[in-house]
């Protein structure tokens, strides 16, 4: 379990299953990630999250003291093969109270600290200008543009030693 001031994030569990598959239903939250996933691909893709290796992580994020659900957040393997990258999906209502960045530096921090990760990756379309922005934020920086699915990304990434602290 990982705590902000305002969040608690714990590992998915099948509780989760209606709430995560909001947010991959949701066409708003995945205007930027391939669109909204379909009922019958939810299934699989929820038990690969619960059954994934240790050096994973799959985390439902809540709202402290109101249990509500606020989203996901994860690490997990890169489409480089070669790097652990940070994925998040939060419900809209929660985007632009700066939720974002409190839950990606303690993941970043948790990384760094705890699974003793060298460096971080994280990618999204360039026309994501707000997980740009909280990307920038959290002290990654832009390492490169590539076309993949059809779309200008962008690889950020961070390393310990450059690393925002954040105390939650």
């Amino acid at each position: 379990m990982l705590l902000t001031d305002r969040t608690v994030m714990k590992e998915i569990q099948n509780i989760d299953l209606e709430e995560v598959k909001e947010l991959y239903l949701n066409p708003v939250v995945r205007k930027y990630l391939g669109g909204p996933r379909d009922e019958d691909s939810m299934a699989a893709l929820f038990e690969g999250m619960q059954t994934s290796d240790e050096k994973f992580l799959y985390l439902v994020v809540r709202e402290k003291g109101t249990n509500h659900f606020i989203g996901l957040v994860s690490l997990d393997p890169h489409h480089d093969g070669e790097n652990i990258e940070i994925s998040y999906q939060f419900l809209p209502r929660w985007w632009g109270k700066g939720y974002g960045s409190e839950i990606v530096e303690e993941v970043v921090g948790y990384a760094f600290n705890e699974m003793n990760l060298q460096k971080i990756t994280a990618e999204t379309q360039m026309a994501n200008v707000y997980s740009c922005r909280l990307l920038e934020k959290t002290g990654m920086k832009l390492e490169k543009t590539l076309s993949r699915f059809g779309e200008t990304q962008c690889i950020y990434s961070i390393r310990p030693n450059e690393r925002r602290i954040y105390i939650g």
